[in-house]
């Protein structure tokens, strides 16, 4: 069986953050969603897991980021090809994320990010090789 990871995160909204994530293109998972939280499927092995706060707080004794003033998590992304970075980080700041970056190409990896709705920072990326792989 394959490994998989799933993400959970705290969100203020989650109504909103549903919508921010359909838009941006995670695949919503209604039969792991509820009133609490919220699943999506990124791919065949990663999952997020968007919780309320009082949810998230059930997983950790510790308080919530404000991620106004702090970084809670950064969260990186592999896609296919460049296009599918540019497509995804657009859709994320047309649905109300913001990015703090501009795109980066290090000939074996392209990057841009974006940020969601409460503040957990996106890496996504392009890669064509590791440095050293040969």
């Amino acid at each position: 069986m394959s490994k998989q990871v799933f993400i959970t995160l705290p969100v203020a909204d989650l109504a909103k953050s549903i919508a921010f994530f359909n838009a941006v293109g995670f695949t919503y998972h209604p039969k792991m969603s509820n009133d609490d939280g919220a699943c999506f499927i990124v791919s065949d092995t990663i999952y997020v897991m968007l919780l309320i706060h009082e949810r998230f707080r059930d997983f950790t004794p510790k308080a919530v980021c404000d991620t106004n003033q702090a970084v809670e998590v950064l969260v990186s992304i592999g896609l296919d090809t460049r296009e599918e970075v540019d497509a995804i980080v657009a859709r994320a700041l047309a649905a109300g994320g913001t990015t703090y970056d501009e795109p980066e190409d290090l000939g074996f990896m392209y990057s841009h990010s974006f940020v969601d709705l409460d503040g957990h920072g996106w890496g996504v990326l392009h890669m064509t090789g590791m440095p050293g792989d040969e």
